[in-house]
């Protein structure tokens, strides 16, 4: 590897906050304090809630102003996601079966301040 291949990489690391790899579908991977999670195109941390059931949220209202839905924009969906349609008719991405979502109050890439909130019903998504 030369130098500006070298430094350009710690850069991306640099920016990135941290290792991310690209999965093969709408998040990407993202190395933190508790391991490997799934984060959004910026970096930030996705959560799944205890309380969704069978691929509905059952964060509406008021819950979506501190937990944003991990909104689906492409019809392709690869292996292992899918979506679900809201009560607000917004479509959400899903992988596993769970609901993903961000919390409002990660303010940097990687961040996990959501993790074990609501005595445990909020939890990182992992791959």
């Amino acid at each position: 590897m030369n130098k500006t291949t070298m430094i350009a990489a710690m850069i991306t690391f640099a920016l990135t906050g941290g290792a991310m790899a690209q999965t093969n579908g709408p998040a990407n991977v993202a190395e933190t304090s508790k391991g490997k999670v799934l984060v959004d195109a910026k970096g930030m941390t996705l959560y799944t809630f205890d309380k969704d059931a069978d691929g509905k949220s059952a964060c509406n209202g008021p819950c979506v102003a501190n937990w944003p839905a991990f909104t689906a924009t492409s019809i392709a969906t690869p292996v292992g996601w899918s979506t679900i349609t809201r009560d607000d008719g917004v479509k959400q991405w899903a992988y596993k079966g769970k609901p993903l979502y961000t919390f409002a109050k990660d303010e940097k890439p990687s961040e996990i301040k959501g993790d074990g909130f609501l005595n445990g019903a909020w939890r990182v998504a992992t791959p």
